[in-house]
């Protein structure tokens, strides 16, 4: 029962806190450029107006746009239940562990990438390419800078890498945070390498593979995608810095401290993102590469530098 009731919270805390994140972005980024921005809220309001309408599916779609946004949107709630955000341990950490976690993201883009190629329309097609394409690339630095967290603690399982410590101590750690970085830019379809605020036929591409969805099957994608947004952003500050995560969540006072220092820490991480994507140009989709590329360097140095340490 104590399972449950964790799985519960952690699912009631990811799909309240995935929307207000998101608008913490958008609106620093607003702040960055001058503009006025949306309000904080409004990823709410438009859940609530998608959820509101009625259904609409291309002559051409098949039961496969029926059944991809809600497989995408549990596998990634799935991927939630193995990420520790207020406490130590995940809830479902028994049932999988990172390697998990990265074949669940996979799902989730195989359903949406699905879906976009079933419409029968150009720009899905399109669009489901360039995320399998991406995928292709950002997949593997995942894997490595997941391999340096596994050599640092000895285990594959989140409770003892976050109970090994920060791994930003160490050189390795370092340079896997910047590879997970670079890589939660990809995964999350932001500047430099996709831009999520645009719906520009030529340039989208998270966009292109939902834009024959509506009401609440365009819900899910996009509630799934900012869902993996914070789960991105709660490894990069739960497991390389495993600060005030409480021990238990029978102790109140541990369990309100750990939410604040949670909500600092995705604090500064949506400045972060917001600062890079302020600061930098999209990149043209066959630059893309070189940058993966540099990510998958960073990755493997830092694997490298702890094999090293460890041998």
């Amino acid at each position: 029962m104590a399972t449950v009731g964790a799985a519960a919270l952690q699912v009631l805390v990811l799909l309240a806190l995935a929307p207000g994140v998101n608008g913490v972005i958008k609106a620093a980024k607003a702040r960055l450029q001058a503009r006025r921005g949306p309000a904080l809220v409004q990823g709410y309001y438009d859940l609530a107006k998608w959820l509101r309408k009625g259904q609409a599916y291309s002559t051409h779609a098949s039961w496969i746009s029926r059944a991809a946004p809600p497989v995408a949107f549990a596998a990634t709630l799935a991927a939630g239940l193995l990420v520790p955000t207020l406490l130590r341990g995940a809830p479902l950490e028994a049932s999988g562990e990172l390697i998990a976690l990265v074949y669940l993201f996979a799902l989730a883009r195989f359903a949406t990438a699905l879906a976009g190629l079933d419409a029968g329309g150009a720009f899905g097609g399109m669009g489901s390419s360039r995320e399998m394409a991406i995928a292709a690339l950002a997949e593997p630095v995942l894997l490595l800078a997941f391999f340096v967290l596994i050599v640092q603690a000895g285990s594959s399982t989140l409770t003892h890498i976050v109970a090994a410590g920060p791994a930003l101590t160490s050189t390795g750690g370092l340079l896997a945070f910047a590879a997970l970085y670079i890589i939660t830019l990809a995964e999350t379809g932001r500047i430099p390498v996709d831009n999520p605020d645009t719906h520009l036929e030529l340039t989208m591409m998270h966009e292109g593979m939902i834009l024959e969805a509506a009401g609440p099957n365009l819900a899910l994608f996009h509630w799934s995608a900012m869902v993996k947004q914070l789960l991105l952003l709660s490894l990069l500050a739960n497991v390389f810095v495993p600060w005030g995560l409480a021990a238990d969540a029978n102790q109140p006072g541990a369990l309100i401290l750990s939410a604040l220092v949670y909500l600092v820490k995705l604090g500064l991480l949506a400045l972060a993102l917001a600062v890079t994507e302020t600061g930098m140009a999209k990149l043209r989709i066959f630059r893309v590469p070189d940058l993966m590329g540099t990510a998958f360097a960073l990755a493997l140095l830092g694997l490298a530098a702890e094999a090293l340490l460890h041998a």
